[in-house]
Parts: C-alpha cells; sequence; structure tokens
C-alpha cells in the first residue's frame, strides 16, 4: 500500500511551483559573464607578466584567474539555461 506523504515535507509559505526570476538571472548573467571573462584574462596576463618575487605573488594571482574562470563557465552555463527556459515558456 502506497503512502500519501509527500517525500518532502514543505517549511514556507512558498508556492509548490516556486520558479526564479528568469528575467533577472538574464541581465545578471548576461552583465558578468562577459566581465569575469575580461577579469580572467586580466588575471592571467598580469600573472605572466609579474615577477617571480613580486607583490601580489604569481601563485595568487593565477588564483585569482582560476576563480574568476570558474565564475566565467559558471555564469555562462546559467545564462544558456535561462535562455533556454525562457524559450519554453514562450
Amino acid at each position: 500500500m502506497r503512502t500519501t506523504t509527500p517525500r518532502r515535507w514543505r517549511s514556507g509559505t512558498e508556492p509548490a511551483s516556486a520558479r526564479s526570476d528568469l528575467k533577472l538571472r538574464y541581465l545578471l548573467s548576461l552583465t558578468f559573464t562577459p566581465l569575469f571573462a575580461l577579469a580572467t584574462a586580466g588575471f592571467a596576463l598580469w600573472a605572466a607578466a609579474s615577477p617571480a618575487f613580486g607583490a601580489p605573488s604569481r601563485g595568487t594571482l593565477i588564483g585569482f584567474a582560476v576563480a574568476c574562470g570558474l565564475l566565467t563557465v559558471f555564469a555562462a552555463v546559467d545564462l544558456a539555461v535561462v535562455i533556454r527556459r525562457r524559450r519554453t515558456e514562450l
């Protein structure tokens, strides 16, 4: 016999089919994808041109470039998801 209780209990007052604001996500992803891409390139170029024992260190600059690169990928994937969802909703 099957139970009628849901798998997850809702603890808040949000609607059962709550969705995020796609317009805002689209705007943020569209803004931050190129911004993070430029920051990635800037930190990578700065790391390549920095002296071996300069301040900030080359490792720190590479870390910033990697972090910005990951944020670029995250924003680009979110942009693709938002575009796909907006096309299917129309």
